[in-house]
């Protein structure tokens, strides 16, 4: 049992009193809970602490884990350079941890940046362990683009290294909540916010650590938060032990959460293996929907499986006998769209028909969009039950004189200047007036919002599916 307790604590640099000056003393059950969580820390005297931290080198498909033997910062860009924190990294960890990781094939490892200064996600943990305890080493490691699932099993695999090492190692969790809570605060407020911030409280209160791979994306993002990734690390860096949890404080009066949590190891218990039973009850989920799922929808997914497994395109003769007649004699331009809980990861489409048919368009577009898509890594096997497609065939486009013949949840728009082409597909979440409809559309075909000469046609599609 290598992996003895984690902590879940914000960072906020104005706790530093350097720094806070005074503004401290308004989040002081913040201030008597991180002392109590270091001195935890403290008492347990771990060989290794393994910093998750969301202010560190972060890449979209790969979590990067700090090399080197140390490094140190201070606070200076909070106008307190005196204060200062330096770490020495347990390079043994690090070699061990990236060796797993390249044996699994899972995208963590310490290539890429080198970021030689300690972020303020790391040093105000810090800052406070430093206090009452020093007989450590540092891993740093940041979160990424992946899923919440990928975040989890980076952390079991964090368990794995230190359970290779015999290392006793505490996880420190460090993110802040939601940033939308007040409209003073620093992103204004949101009604996610607090919602947020009551529900992952509950969770880490409780260690219910399965509910964490159930937030949404969209839902976080809207929320404003910056811990989740991390706090999901740390779960999986538990995932089958019994954890004593205890819940310090939570306060958020500058318009920001912050919450404190312990959690203590106290040995196995086999029934909080949480990804398992996330997998298993997703998978189920997949499978309903494939049962519900038409021949438009059907296809998308077919099409992208029998390319990601074999790096060729499914044959029409595979699938033809088995495709209503309208789909195999008619030709419109297609749109497939790619969502993984509830985020988009992937659309590509065509305007006009560049096929033979529609089914031909859903094959093409299908793997453009979870291959070829610039926007987000190419869609990887263990990722495939996961997925929610949807299909949009475009009706005939005309020509309209303005954007008062527009109407965000019946028409796309397509806007033109010369062989600058931008199209925006209707009723999109996040897009709720035609001004957002036809400004994203002219971000997409590179035309500035104030360029003039710029001609625009509506469409209508038929949708097939959703994003679940």
């Amino acid at each position: 049992m290598a992996i003895i307790a984690g902590i879940m604590v914000p960072h906020p640099p104005l706790i530093i009193p350097d720094v806070g000056r005074g503004q401290q003393v308004r989040i002081k059950d913040t201030v008597q809970a991180y002392r109590e969580a270091a001195g935890l820390v403290a008492a347990l005297k771990p060989d290794t602490i393994v910093m998750l931290s969301p202010h560190t080198v972060m890449y979209a498909d790969y979590f990067h884990v700090s090399p080197g033997t140390g490094a140190k910062g201070d606070f200076g860009q909070f106008l307190a350079p005196q204060q200062a924190v330096e770490a020495e990294y347990d390079t043994g960890f690090v070699e061990e941890l990236c060796g797993l990781s390249d044996d699994a094939d899972f995208p963590m490892g310490s290539e890429g940046g080198r970021d030689r200064e300690l972020d303020h996600g790391t040093m105000v943990p810090l800052y406070f362990i430093n206090q009452v305890y020093r007989g450590y080493k540092l891993v740093r490691i940041g979160g990424s683009g992946l899923s919440l699932a990928d975040h989890y099993r980076a952390g079991q695999l964090i368990a794995r290294a230190a359970g290779r090492l015999g290392r006793r190692t505490v996880i420190v969790a460090s993110g802040d909540l939601s940033h939308k809570l007040k409209e003073e605060g620093p992103y204004g407020f949101c009604a996610q916010g607090p919602e947020y911030d009551k529900r992952i409280m509950d969770v880490m209160g409780e260690a219910r650590f399965g509910e964490l791979l159930e937030f949404t994306e969209g839902f976080c993002e809207k929320a404003g938060e910056c811990g989740h990734r991390s706090f999901t690390m740390m779960a999986g860096a538990m995932d089958g032990m019994a954890v004593k949890p205890r819940r310090l404080s939570y306060e958020g009066p500058f318009g920001v959460g912050y919450g404190i949590c312990t959690f203590e190891v106290q040995g196995e218990d086999k029934s909080r293996f949480f990804l398992r039973a996330y997998q298993e009850l997703e998978q189920e989920q997949c499978r309903k929907k494939q049962e519900k799922e038409d021949a438009y929808v059907s296809l998308a997914r077919k099409s992208l499986e029998h390319y990601v497994h074999t790096r060729r395109m499914i044959p029409m003769q595979a699938v033809g006998g088995n495709l209503p007649d309208e789909m195999l004699r008619s030709r419109a331009g297609v749109f497939v769209s790619i969502h993984k809980n509830g985020a988009l990861r992937g659309c590509i489409g065509t305007i006009s028909p560049v096929c033979g048919n529609v089914a031909e368009e859903i094959i093409q577009n299908a793997v453009s969009a979870g291959i070829h898509d610039p926007r987000f890594p190419s869609v990887r096997e263990d990722e495939l039950q996961q997925l929610v497609y949807s299909v949009d065939v475009l009706g005939e486009t005309s020509s309209i004189k303005g954007p008062e013949e527009l109407d965000v949840k019946r028409y796309g728009v397509i806007v033109s200047k010369g062989r600058k082409r931008g199209l925006l597909l209707p009723n999109l979440d996040g897009v709720d007036t035609v001004e957002q409809q036809i400004g994203i559309a002219r971000q997409k075909a590179g035309i500035g919002p104030d360029e003039k000469g710029v001609s625009l046609e509506r469409f209508e599609v038929i949708r097939h599916g959703d994003k679940g």
